[in-house]
């Protein structure tokens, strides 16, 4: 800025100086200021938004190397989740139906999927909306695995208590050398009430004194079904199964006593509402007598099965 300010008079055609005042000194100032701040922003404004610093380069540099860390982490938890899907589909329909298990409940494997919110006041920029989907698959998977894991524990013990339950479920024929059914499961002739009636159970011819093997592990229960049975003993298995033998001449075992799967329990007879000698055999599960036919299935070739259960289908008079 100069120093002195000189002005041209018209009337003198000369120039004067000009003697300035504080105030307009102070406005000129003011003013250079001002400009200089104005241009300085424009110039900043310019730098910010259209030239990259080294800093800018750097930060855009690792957020795009996080954006696709996100998007590979976010693929792998898709193959998770796929793997974990084929496991708990076997899971209910292979291990728990050879295990007779029910299947978990969908609410105990997906509690997270209805709604979840804790991610919401997360930058919605794009790198973060992708760790938040991150998150949320994680949880999920989480969850999922934790639940996967007690349905094995679940099924571990299960599978620990298969075998005794196996050794308690019915499964070879009560008589020896048995390779027909005199009368079978189902309406049968009743030979002394002279009326078709329901037959629980089957008929298996055999001379006196014949022995009777228990066909599963069990207790001899101390029940009575009734007069009409004759001699009987009726065997708690557990796991809701019972079996029933009547018509015995003696028996061989007493309430209470614990007996394996063909142990001597009692030997044919006639006893009861019979009209010669035989053994019937009822197999019942959950309080329901069933075909005993279908239980016979241990120390039996295919050709001895399929003769039984030919015979078996006969509708004829039974023996009691």
């Amino acid at each position: 800025m100069p120093k002195s300010i000189y002005h041209f008079n018209p009337e003198t055609l000369s120039y004067e100086k000009v003697k300035l005042g504080f105030k307009h000194v102070f406005k000129r100032v003011i003013w250079v200021f001002a400009s200089g701040f104005a241009l300085a922003l424009i110039f900043v404004w310019i730098a910010f938004y259209f030239v990259d610093s080294p800093k800018v380069k750097i930060l855009e540099r690792e957020n795009n190397e996080l954006k696709s860390e996100v998007e590979y982490l976010t693929s792998r938890l898709d193959v998770m989740s796929d793997v974990l899907l084929d496991i708990e589909d076997r899971d209910d329909n292979v291990y728990r139906t050879i295990l007779e298990a029910d299947p978990v409940p969908a609410s105990e494997r997906y509690p997270l999927i209805l709604d979840d919110s804790r991610f919401d006041s997360i930058s919605r920029t794009e790198a973060y909306t992708l760790l938040k989907e991150a998150n949320k698959k994680a949880d999920k998977l989480t969850v999922r695995l934790a639940a996967q894991a007690k349905s094995f524990a679940q099924l571990e013990k299960i599978a620990g208590n298969k075998t005794d339950m196996l050794s308690c479920i019915p499964a070879i024929r009560p008589l020896k050398n048995m390779y027909a059914i005199t009368s079978g499961f189902g309406r049968r002739y009743h030979p002394i009430l002279k009326r078709l009636r329901a037959h629980t159970g089957v008929d298996i011819a055999a001379p006196k004194g014949t022995p009777i093997f228990a066909t599963a592990d069990g207790t001899v229960s101390s029940e009575s079904p009734g007069g009409g049975y004759g001699i009987t003993i009726v065997i708690n298995h557990g796991y809701s199964y019972k079996t029933l033998y009547a018509h015995l001449s003696k028996k061989a075992v007493k309430p209470g006593q614990k007996v394996k799967r063909g142990q001597v329990i009692g030997y044919v007879g006639s006893t009861g509402m019979s009209t010669g000698s035989h053994l019937h055999y009822e197999v019942i599960k959950n309080g329901q007598r069933v075909n005993p036919v279908y239980y016979f299935n241990a120390e039996i070739t295919p050709e001895e099965y399929n003769q039984i259960l030919k015979s078996s289908k006969k509708v004829n008079q039974s023996l009691s």
